[in-house]
């Protein structure tokens, strides 16, 4: 069986090989939302922290802003090491961006359910069969 270079995954979603790197396309997907969190939580706290009165409510949200932009760098980081993301390369982050979107299509294009869900036929009798007068 060929399989097109322009298919990023074949329409049989049962299929083993639609596997294959399926964990890293995961752990990219998993990494790239917990970078969109983490700045949201950047965000929320620098709001915040202007909006807070108090000096130790301020220090706890200064702390906790410090804790977030770390966190940001460390998980940007991980991601360019692991070619996941490329802030610096945008022609390569287009690319892997477009993938991703064509592995999305294609996912979302599977036929996961039958056409008829009817469930007549699939049963060697009615659930009522057998039951007489009142109990049916």
């Amino acid at each position: 069986m060929t399989i097109r270079q322009e298919d990023p995954v074949k329409m049989d979603a049962l299929d083993p090989a639609n596997g294959l790197n399926m964990p890293e396309m995961a752990d990219m997907t998993f990494a790239a939302d917990f970078l969109i969190r983490v700045k949201e939580g950047v965000r929320s706290t620098a709001a915040a922290l202007t909006e807070a009165a108090s000096p130790d409510v301020r220090a706890l949200l200064r702390a906790q802003l410090h804790q977030g932009l770390a966190l940001h760098q460390e998980l940007t980081e991980l991601m360019m090491r692991k070619k996941w993301f490329h802030p610096y390369e945008l022609s390569e982050q287009y690319q892997l961006d477009r993938l991703s979107a064509d592995h999305t299509v294609a996912i979302a294009k599977q036929k996961l359910f039958p056409d008829d869900t009817r469930r007549q036929g699939l049963f060697d009798r009615t659930p009522d069969e057998g039951l007489e007068g009142s109990r049916a």
